[in-house]
């Protein structure tokens, strides 16, 4: 049986995206002028004319502006590892998955710095940003895990949002929903219980 993260606002500290976003602004102050793109695909998707897919793509149009992006991945993870939440260190397994709507290429050299089993994350083309994938949230974590695993293979599921995540917190045998660094049992929740 495997335990499953998601990673933002779950085991990280923060939003990793506008992380990794912030530092290269402060490496590369030219990928300021994606600004206007990215203004103009979030209020598509504010609106219900474009997808989060379609938004998604837009927001990291910055990367084209950006040379040796592998130095930068590594380099950010250098300075952010430190976010990575104690709590989630403690009862961490080679066998862990972290499943998330976030970046695939920010999140895969987790797998070899947390000692982890897989990353399953939003395929984006880290040289010019766009979208590989559908989105890695709701059913579609389901989906892309069962590709990889056995079905019905995790034991606990671990996140912040149940919205986003409400369909793997009904798929993992055990499911966590975090607070910070207050973990609620989701079953609790349901039932208002300790919340």
């Amino acid at each position: 049986m495997i335990n499953a993260y998601d990673f933002d606002k779950t085991i990280y500290d923060g939003d990793s995206s506008l992380d990794f976003y912030l530092y290269c602004l402060k490496r590369e102050p030219s990928i300021i002028f994606s600004l206007p793109t990215q203004i103009v695909a979030i209020m598509l998707y504010i609106f219900k004319i474009k997808s989060k897919d379609y938004m998604k793509g837009k927001i990291f149009i910055f990367l084209k502006r950006i040379k040796n992006i592998d130095n930068f991945i590594n380099d950010f993870w250098l300075i952010n590892y430190k976010k990575i939440k104690p709590w989630y260190l403690k009862i961490k397994n080679n066998s862990d998955v972290i499943i998330s709507a976030s970046p695939e290429f920010l999140l895969k050299p987790l797998e070899n710095k947390l000692n982890i089993d897989k990353v399953i994350a939003t395929k984006i083309n880290k040289y010019n940003g766009n979208i590989e994938t559908k989105n890695c949230h709701d059913y579609e974590k389901i989906k892309r895990y069962e590709k990889i695993y056995k079905k019905n293979s995790i034991k606990r599921f671990y996140t912040d949002s149940i919205k986003s995540d409400k369909p793997m917190l009904e798929y993992a045998k055990e499911s966590y929903v975090v607070k910070k660094n207050k973990i609620i049992k989701y079953s609790d929740i349901k039932t208002n219980k300790n919340v």
